[in-house]
């Protein structure tokens, strides 16, 4: 059975805003371990004390970094570090099969009419990832017509960073994108990248939200 101490420590590492704001001293101890007594007590099935957690909270602090290394800045390419917006998305998951691939060169035929529709395919261990503009859903149902529908997500929105080529060798570029997001309670349905871009998918109820933010990255 995990200890008081084991519980805290897992909390925190699972909350990088929780470790960033304590190495930062930004974080009233006390109020966090007021905070986190009930979680733990529903976990521990057992009474736990605040000056316990304290306790454990204060001895995390002491081993995490003083001096957290500041977040590198998000590399955009020169003059092409523009945020592009795609809007009225639909995402379709099939179950990976044998003809997973005659599915997908099916569907680029059947796009390829569509110039100005926008379709990616994306194939994983076990399942394949479909995203294209609503209008040619009917295309992928057509496409993958005899494969298992897992799930599918209409009215999405995608939004895409022009990355420098460079960003890939910045350790946490990805990170430091989504915790902006992260901070304005911002949900992520999917993310995209080729070489240079990042494409996050969110909700269309979101994106105004989430333009905002990806915007002061551009500007910055």
């Amino acid at each position: 059975m995990l200890s008081i101490a084991n519980k805290v420590e897992q909390i925190v590492s699972e909350s990088p805003f929780l470790s960033e704001g304590m190495a930062l001293g930004l974080i009233n101890l006390s109020e966090l371990a007021r905070q986190l007594r009930p979680q733990l007590e529903s976990d521990l099935w057992k009474p736990v004390g605040q000056a316990a957690v304290v306790m454990a909270l204060r001895r995390i602090s002491e081993r995490l970094p003083q001096a957290p290394v500041p977040d590198q800045p998000i590399m955009l390419a020169p003059r092409l570090g523009e945020l592009t917006t795609r809007t009225d998305l639909t995402i379709a998951t099939f179950r990976l099969s044998d003809n997973s691939n005659e599915c997908q060169r099916r569907l680029l035929a059947l796009a390829e009419p569509y110039p100005g529709m926008f379709v990616t395919v994306t194939r994983g261990v076990h399942e394949m990832l479909v995203v294209c503009n609503r209008p040619l859903s009917h295309l992928v149902e057509q496409a993958f017509l005899d494969e298992r529908l897992l799930v599918r997500v209409d009215n999405l929105t995608a939004l895409t960073l022009r990355l420098n080529p460079e960003a890939r060798r910045t350790p946490g570029i990805y990170h430091a994108v989504l915790k902006k997001l992260a901070w304005d309670k911002i949900s992520v349905v999917n993310m995209m990248c080729t070489f240079s871009e990042l494409t996050i998918l969110l909700e269309q109820t979101q994106t105004g939200a989430a333009f905002s933010v990806l915007s002061q990255i551009v500007a910055h």
